[in-house]
């Protein structure tokens, strides 16, 4: 179990950050603020479908990650509700989209540039 710590601004101890336990799910970061932003202010659920989406880069170590409707379902959100998602994501350069009828959405992530804008290269570890 993580110690508690203390800041110089205040007196008592702060509790420590919350963990994930051993088996659970969990969203590997960093994710660019400027991109969690950009999706934020999408309408819809297109921040609930970009999460998935970085919770499937993380689990896959990759930046190209099969749409989940499994996991988006956990999250109550129903197909229609993840198309249109996925739809305003790419509209707003968040994402590139394959689409293959009768299969999932192959979808690439995309990287802030300097100034907190999305660019067109993918998101990828330099």
């Amino acid at each position: 179990m993580r110690r508690a710590s203390t800041t110089p601004f205040l007196d008592t101890p702060q509790p420590s950050v919350p963990r994930h336990r051993g088996g659970e799910l969990f969203v590997r970061g960093p994710i660019p603020w400027a991109w969690l932003k950009t999706a934020a202010l999408l309408p819809g659920r297109a921040l609930h479908v970009g999460i998935v989406l970085w919770l499937e880069s993380g689990l896959r170590t990759s930046a190209v990650v099969a749409l989940s409707q499994q996991r988006l379902r956990d999250l109550g959100i129903d197909r229609y509700a993840s198309y249109r998602g996925l739809v305003r994501l790419e509209q707003a350069n968040l994402v590139d989209v394959q689409r293959h009828p009768g299969r999932l959405s192959v979808v690439t992530l995309r990287r802030p540039d300097a100034q907190g804008r999305v660019s067109g290269d993918a998101l990828r570890s330099e």
